[in-house]
C-alpha cells in the first residue's frame, strides 16, 4: 500500500510532490507513487519553477504566499511542502487519495 501524499500537522498541512516544469500549463495530474505530481509551465532555472509551485498553490489553498513553504527538495523534482492553515481544499486532494484507496 502507498503512504500518503499529504499529512495534517495541527492546522497546516504537508504535501509530498513530484514537480514536473516546463509543462504545457500549471495544474495537478494525480499520484506518482506516493507523491502528488504537479505540473508547471515555469522553467526549472533560477527558483523560477519554486516561485512558480509557491504561486500556484497559496491560489489553490487561498492562502498568501508567505503561508507555502518548501521545506525539502529545493533543487530537485521532490519535494515537501507545508501550506500553513490552508482556507480552501481542492477537489484534487481527495481524488489523489481516492487513485490508493479506490471506494474508501
Amino acid at each position: 500500500m502507498e503512504t500518503a501524499a499529504y499529512r495534517w500537522q495541527g492546522r497546516d498541512l504537508s504535501l509530498a510532490l513530484l514537480v514536473q516544469p516546463r509543462a504545457s500549463r500549471d495544474e495537478v495530474t494525480g499520484r506518482h507513487g506516493g507523491r502528488i505530481r504537479v505540473r508547471l509551465a515555469a522553467p526549472p532555472v533560477e527558483g523560477k519553477a519554486n516561485a512558480a509551485l509557491i504561486e500556484f498553490l497559496a491560489e489553490v489553498f487561498g492562502v498568501p504566499k508567505t503561508s507555502v513553504t518548501i521545506t525539502a527538495g529545493q533543487s530537485g523534482r521532490r519535494k515537501t511542502v507545508v501550506v500553513r492553515q490552508p482556507r480552501k481544499m481542492p477537489d484534487w486532494l481527495r481524488s489523489v487519495e481516492d487513485d490508493v484507496n479506490p471506494g474508501q
